[in-house]
């Protein structure tokens, strides 16, 4: 990572940022929501955190977000583990080690939080995702596809 780049753990100040970064990410999810997310993490510091990757300016180029997680995580040995839940950095700043100290931030405070694995997921036609992955040290353990069945609508 560049000079003038730093990784810290994200806070309730960081809401407007955070929520854009978010909403790079996830497009599909409704604005709102974003803000939501961002609060329930919050008040959960022990079993979820954030970090964001910031420019020399300060400004927010980057996101990781990590839970605990206590039920079964495909190809993980134990439990709890640590999930990353959300990672992105802005395209313009990708392929300069932003990503790999934000996975690295994560891979701390899960260490801390008392487990020995982290997880990840990615749809499986995210290539550049699963690339990503493996280039911080992240190893594809398995497949899965997901069925449901809807039994009646909501409306």
């Amino acid at each position: 990572m560049k000079a003038g780049w730093r990784v810290r753990r994200a806070e309730a100040a960081d809401l407007a940022a955070w929520s854009l970064l978010r909403e790079a990410l996830w497009p599909q999810e409704d604005a709102s929501r974003h803000a939501d997310d961002i609060g329930r993490m919050l008040s959960r510091p022990h079993n979820a955190a954030a970090f964001l990757a910031v420019d020399a300016d300060g400004v927010a180029r980057g996101f990781a977000e990590a839970t605990l997680r206590g039920d079964y995580v495909n190809g993980t040995d134990g439990s709890p583990v640590g999930f990353l839940e959300g990672w992105y950095v802005q395209p313009e700043f990708q392929r300069e080690g932003v990503g790999r100290a934000l996975i690295e931030a994560v891979e701390r405070w899960t260490v801390q939080s008392g487990c020995s694995e982290l997880a990840s997921d990615a749809l499986l036609d995210n290539l550049d995702s699963h690339r990503a992955h493996e280039a911080c040290g992240l190893r594809e353990t398995e497949r899965v596809v997901y069925f449901r069945k809807r039994l009646r609508d909501h409306g």
